[in-house]
């Protein structure tokens, strides 16, 4: 997990945290094991809980409308057996405590995914200074006051579709423009998680929102991803110096440890000597998708995949977005982070998962020659990413 700030919580919200945690008799369990009660609460004087969608063909996503977050995410495997494939915690308190349990488990980024250097970028001659949490820059819109810490407004469609709501003032976090703003999450019959995100703005502003689902396709959630199978379809990445920021160029993935546009185990490479590798203990980078071309993503080509030989389990990527940011968990099981419980009580090693981000590419605003997260009032910002299940 990456590193974010902490905050407070008040003593009234731990209290109310510490009930809707406790156990009770004949609890609603989720196919993953999920006790529902573990998540109804009222945080920031609104409803939290958990929203359960699914197929009838063995899919089932587990969604709080707390930071947008998916909890747990079922597919079948290769022997059909019902298995978890996201990281994260079985309850509502873990999920809120910024000082004891940071996480971006999950969630739904915004107002900007990845980092924006020193947290400062300027739109239209005007510079704004966001708030710096990560190594002086801004992590995905702040980390612990952006978006994946708070309650979203929940509808839930069926069986299969939830749409989630934030309104986020002009000036938060020191962003411009009071931003309205949905992720949809749609699980669909072919078992894809197939997510849409949306925002209007009143004021010019920058907006770049990702998914944070941290995977791990054997289901074992006690051992690292080395043994999964990943490919992305990208020529060329965006380097970065040691605080991961991007450096502004673009180099080729050819001859390097970056290159996974033929399929390999990750364990194949992430202990490379490779100074990108050494400089992030592992992968925090962001690819430049050859399914995007002249300024226009391609979302019906896959983009990425990964594949569990345990399990069988084969996901695909889609996105219009132009980039991909590709994390190894390289802060998981690392100093105190080892000893922290998470979903069934079991502890996390370092490296244990993969993340795949859609995106536009880190620090972008400041490099202006690169795909640009401008939305100005009367446009719309949409972005999609799917990642669809079978099995190999």
């Amino acid at each position: 997990m990456r590193k974010i700030n902490s905050m407070l919580i008040g003593l009234g919200t731990i209290a109310i945290l510490s009930a809707s945690c406790a156990p009770k008799q004949n609890a609603t369990l989720t196919v993953s094991g999920l006790d529902t009660a573990k998540f109804d609460t009222i945080l920031q004087e609104k409803p939290v809980k958990l929203y359960v969608l699914k197929n009838n063909n063995g899919m089932e996503a587990c969604i709080t409308n707390y930071g947008g977050r998916v909890v747990s995410l079922v597919v079948p495997d290769k022997d059909g057996k019902p298995t978890d494939v996201v990281l994260g915690f079985d309850n509502i308190a873990q999920y809120a405590d910024t000082i004891k349990t940071p996480s971006d488990y999950g969630s739904s980024v915004g107002r900007y995914a990845n980092r924006i250097n020193k947290g400062k970028f300027t739109l239209s001659g005007t510079t704004y200074q966001l708030r710096q949490n990560n190594a002086l820059h801004c992590l995905h819109g702040g980390g612990n006051t952006g978006w994946m810490h708070k309650v979203f407004d929940a509808e839930q469609v069926g069986d299969s579709i939830l749409k989630l709501t934030i309104v986020a003032p002009d000036g938060e976090n020191g962003f411009p423009g009071t931003v309205t703003a949905t992720t949809t999450y749609k699980v669909t019959a072919d078992n894809t998680l197939d997510i849409v995100w949306e925002a209007t703005t009143d004021k010019e502003t920058i907006i770049n929102m990702t998914n944070h689902n941290y995977y791990n396709l054997s289901g074992d959630f006690t051992k690292p991803c080395y043994d999964q199978i990943l490919y992305v379809n990208a020529d060329n990445f965006t380097p970065s110096d040691a605080t991961n920021m991007t450096t502004g160029e673009i180099l080729p993935v050819a001859g390097t440890a970056m290159d996974f546009r033929t399929p390999h185990a990750v364990g194949d490479s992430i202990h490379s000597d490779y100074q990108q590798i050494k400089n992030a203990t592992g992968y925090d980078h962001n690819y430049c998708l050859n399914t995007y071309k002249d300024g226009k993503g391609d979302d019906t080509q896959v983009c990425a995949s990964l594949y569990s030989p345990k399990s069988g389990i084969f996901m695909e990527m889609f996105t219009n977005e132009p980039g991909v940011q590709v994390y190894s968990g390289n802060f998981q099981g690392v100093g105190a982070d080892a000893k922290i419980a998470r979903k069934h009580g079991l502890t996390y090693p370092k490296h244990v998962s993969i993340c795949l981000e859609s995106q536009k590419y880190p620090d972008s605003p400041n490099k202006k020659d690169w795909p640009q997260p401008t939305l100005k009032p009367g446009e719309k910002y949409y972005s999609h990413a799917a990642y669809r299940f079978s099995i190999k």
